[in-house]
């Protein structure tokens, strides 16, 4: 059974190809796909691949389903002898996705980003040596 555990919106979440999420909301529209690589953990037929923070070679593709609002939360203050009761409601925005597949392998996109950015860090140190 193949399954990773990615972060996104300072959670974590297990997944396996097929899974239907519930995620921080996003700034995505439906039916757009989404690629995490931000994956912690991954295992796949007894090949356990464990981050140090993070794997730079897998990523998970998924498709947003929608933009959704949680279970609503009721919060109740009350204090004793003074009349004093207000109670407050809050539903968490999420967006839900589905995730297509768990890619292992080089990722292209992970290389071409970091030497960018090492790109850009370099023309950073290049310009305040120059001062």
């Amino acid at each position: 059974m193949k399954y990773a555990v990615f972060a996104s919106g300072g959670k974590q979440y297990k997944v396996v190809e097929g899974n239907i999420v519930e995620l921080e909301k996003l700034k995505v529209d439906e039916g757009k796909t989404l690629t995490f690589d931000t994956v912690l953990f991954y295992s796949a037929d007894g090949v356990v691949k464990i981050g140090q923070p993070q794997l730079s070679d897998i990523t998970i593709t998924a498709k947003v389903l929608g933009q959704i609002k949680g279970v609503k939360i009721r919060v109740a203050k009350f204090k004793a002898k003074a009349r004093y009761r207000k109670v407050y409601g809050h539903r968490q925005q999420l967006t839900r996705v589905q995730i297509e597949s768990i890619n292992a392998g080089t990722s292209k996109k992970a290389k071409t980003e970091t030497t960018e950015e090492n790109k850009v860090k370099e023309t950073k140190a290049k310009s305040v040596t120059k001062k």
